[in-house]
């Protein structure tokens, strides 16, 4: 009897296991939506600097608040992450086998906020970090810090090894989805592990928890000030997760086209289909100001008033500068010197004279 208990426990689980393709495609669920959002703010950005240009400068850490709210909330009402969520699956502590919590049961507080932290902050600083390794890889081609300078050489070493690290970083992730197609891993993620948790499906019983849950109020009951102020924030903070959930819900399907649409496999693709003709100078560009801003030598940089070293245009508005004083300017103001047109350090264009 033993032996047949412990069959039909190990099938139970077997069962409840998700695929490999359940479990990739929710991992990359969410890695789809940020730059589908990201784009769109670039687009508002664009079309109103002023307005929306530091929803563009802070979005990474806009982002990170809104799924910050997004997880808590999922994790809170549903044992999962919302990807986890979309596609029917649920955390469970590791360890026993036949331990089967309900969805509405809440992970253990350590399970919890390990989650949390790895859902969103570690893709946080890997973001931050690439973005750190692009700009130093900029600079150091271009020669931006003097050949002397002890940082270079530190920043020379970490761009050496970085990409060994990064390589390590992801061939855990190959290794550990090899293992976990062959059953001999419980986890398809290395987060999973790291946070001491694995995915199973739903069950019949989640799913009839969790729509009592949202089916049934709450009965009122005398409180404290305290206890009603605490209650009220914790409300608003769940009805703004619950509306970004069902909103992402709602558009998810689109925000992965837009995500597709803007792919770097289809740029080529893009530009072909949507090739307009080069646009003219701009319009609101005040003549008298760009007279005293542009030099009368057309070999001499408008910032540096001296003969252009590097030459270096910005492709939103077409002025030629040296490239160590176009890219100090726009990573310092996000905008062209002349024109003050919404300007990041991809809009720099590098030149090349016949004679060079």
């Amino acid at each position: 009897m033993a032996e047949l208990g412990a069959h039909l426990t190990t099938s139970s689980a077997a069962d409840d296991r998700p695929s490999i393709f359940e479990a990739v495609a929710q991992d990359s669920l969410m890695a789809a939506v940020k730059p589908a959002l990201q784009h769109l703010v670039k687009v508002l950005a664009e079309s109103n600097p002023d307005r929306y240009g530091f929803v563009w400068r802070w979005f990474d850490e806009i982002y990170v608040v809104l799924d910050l709210l997004l997880q808590q909330h999922c994790l809170a009402r549903c044992n999962a992450s919302f990807s986890e969520n979309f596609y029917g699956l649920k955390r469970i502590p590791l360890g026993d086998c036949r331990q089967r919590l309900l969805a509405t049961a809440g992970l253990p507080k350590r399970q919890h906020w390990k989650s949390l932290l790895l859902l969103v902050f570690v893709p946080y600083l890997k973001g931050k970090l690439e973005k750190l390794v692009s700009s130093l890889k900029e600079e150091d081609e271009y020669s931006i810090h003097p050949p002397s300078s002890s940082w270079k050489r530190f920043y020379r070493a970490f761009l050496a090894a970085y990409p060994f690290v990064n390589m390590t970083w992801e061939g855990w992730f190959l290794i550990q989805q090899l293992c976990y197609i062959l059953g001999k891993a419980q986890h398809h993620s290395p987060m999973l592990w790291l946070a001491g948790v694995r995915l199973v499906r739903l069950t019949v019983e989640d799913i009839e928890a969790l729509e009592k849950r949202s089916a049934g109020a709450t009965s009122s009951q005398a409180l404290s000030i305290k206890t009603q102020m605490q209650s009220a924030v914790r409300k608003a903070l769940g009805g703004i997760a619950f509306s970004l959930s069902t909103g992402l819900s709602v558009s998810m399907f689109f925000l992965q086209f837009l995500d597709w649409w803007y792919s770097s496999e289809n740029q080529e693709t893009i530009r072909s289909l949507t090739a307009f003709p080069t646009p003219p100078p701009p319009v609101h560009l005040d003549h008298g100001a760009a007279s005293a801003l542009v030099p009368t030598l057309k070999t001499v940089c408008p910032l540096c008033r001296k003969v252009r070293v590097n030459a270096t245009a910005l492709s939103t508005s077409g002025f030629v500068f040296c490239y160590r004083c176009a890219y100090t300017y726009v990573k310092t103001h996000q905008r062209c010197p002349i024109t003050g047109y919404s300007t990041e350090l991809q809009h720099l264009v590098k030149l090349y004279s016949p004679e060079s």
